[in-house]
């Protein structure tokens, strides 16, 4: 398996940043056990088709997909000041989506967002920019 170039960085959900316009960031704690230690430890997670939701003052991660095991909830850890602030974010109409996941050092961090969804012409519009910088264009 290769490397991460950052070895703090577990995972990324590459496609938060395409359907979402995202917000400010947020680091959180998760409450796991010790076998969803060590698979996120051996990257074997996945954070695409996960989101966020605030159920009774509490965040929890939905649809963590964890080695072989399907996928799973789990509780988030965050001050009620900051889970105050994603409900009231929630509320306008946003999103609460997972960005990335960090383990590298003693604690496991989740990386949330607050996105709004993107419309179609938006997806558009940001593959277009991508390819020129690339170069595909020019």
């Amino acid at each position: 398996m290769k490397k991460p170039k950052n070895p703090d960085m577990v995972t990324v959900n590459r496609r938060a940043h395409y359907d979402y316009t995202l917000g400010d960031n947020l680091s959180v704690g998760m409450v796991l056990s010790g076998p969803e230690v060590r698979n996120i430890r051996d990257h074997h997670v996945q954070l695409k088709g996960s989101f966020v939701t605030i159920k009774d003052n509490e965040l929890w991660l939905n649809n963590l997909t964890l080695g072989a095991d399907t996928a799973r909830n789990i509780k988030l850890l965050a001050t009620r000041k900051q889970i105050a602030t994603l409900a009231r974010e929630k509320v306008a109409g946003s999103t609460i989506v997972p960005v990335k996941l960090l383990g590298g050092s003693r604690h496991i961090k989740l990386v949330i967002a607050v996105g709004k969804g993107k419309k179609k012409y938006d997806k558009r519009e940001t593959i277009k920019k991508r390819d020129i910088e690339r170069g595909k264009y020019a």
